[in-house]
């Protein structure tokens, strides 16, 4: 299609160094290395799935059959969760994103969260099969460091201390980050939810990313459990609370936001931050309606994401 919608048929596609360099009628006027017959074929973009969590690509359908909503539906997988290994990552991004390519999808942003001891190196197997499928891969690096004992929502052992997620971050960012256009490997910093991370580490992963030139994500207002938690430890909405923490600007795109005001999407609008809708997610588990029209009419970029297999 060209930018009008038209169908565009008996045209050609070149494509340099991975790059489309022209769409023309009928034949080529030059020769290049290659040419590929799709005439029996659509040629379409390729999807961008912006947000999702593989590793739970291993526990589809495990909690899903007793209609749970996402805070009973997370305290019977964190346990579970707890037990992943090096082994476990790989496996499911190797067949999370064959999953991905194979329905049209050419990037992936993956917010893994989930570090039980001995998991230094779980990112590290995500961008080595994300190379080896061959899809655009943005591994967010999540983060967890407010514990059920601390009145978080995950339990002891699926924490870590911030001191350990920030240099891990940045040593992940100074690894693979590849900030040219066209990259097939970024990373993004990603704490995971007001429920489950201090503001103390929210702010410093701000500052970090920040002096770093990378991307910030998080979950926001999925739930009106979320919004009864945040008023009872915070006094204030998700989306207030993450505007008093420096979060809500450019650089920063959201999962979710299904509890919003008519102020927060302005907000959104006015600070350009993105938001990732999860429609199949929150209607599996309940959490409502996105306000999509609204956001979209007020001009939030609004993307859509898988979320993970497991509520999906």
């Amino acid at each position: 299609m060209d930018s009008s919608r038209a169908e565009l048929r008996d045209h050609s596609i070149a494509v340099e160094d991975g790059w489309i360099t022209g769409v023309s009628a009928g034949s080529p006027d030059r020769e290049f290395d290659q040419r590929i017959d799709c005439r029996r074929f659509l040629a379409v973009p390729g999807f961008i799935n912006t947000h999702h969590h593989l590793y739970q690509t291993l526990t589809r359908g495990f909690a899903q059959s007793r209609g749970q909503p996402l805070f009973s539906w997370l305290k019977e997988l964190y346990p579970i969760w707890s037990g992943l290994d090096e082994t476990m990552i790989r496996a499911s991004t190797r067949a999370g994103l064959a999953e991905l390519a194979l329905s049209g999808c050419s990037t992936c942003a993956d917010h893994l969260y989930v570090f039980p001891r001995g998991s230094d190196s779980f990112v590290d197997a995500q961008v080595e099969e994300a190379r080896a499928i061959g899809l655009r891969f943005c591994a967010t690096r999540g983060s967890m460091d407010l514990s059920q004992k601390d009145g978080g929502l995950p339990p002891d052992s699926v924490v870590q201390a911030r001191i350990q997620i920030l240099r891990d971050s940045e040593r992940l960012v100074s690894a693979y980050h590849d900030s040219s256009p066209g990259a097939m490997t970024q990373i993004a910093l990603a704490p995971c939810s007001p429920f489950s991370v201090t503001p103390e580490l929210m702010m410093e992963t701000a500052g970090l990313a920040r002096d770093l030139g990378v991307r910030l994500h998080t979950h926001l207002a999925e739930t009106l459990d979320e919004e009864r938690y945040s008023r009872e430890m915070f006094g204030s909405s998700p989306v207030e609370l993450l505007d008093r923490l420096g979060w809500l600007a450019e650089d920063v795109w959201l999962a979710h936001c299904v509890h919003l005001s008519g102020q927060d999407v302005d907000m959104f609008a006015e600070k350009k931050v993105g938001v990732a809708h999860c429609p199949t997610s929150n209607m599996l588990l309940g959490s409502g309606l996105a306000p999509v029209r609204a956001m979209l009419d007020a001009g939030v970029a609004v993307s859509l994401g898988v979320d993970g297999s497991a509520s999906n």
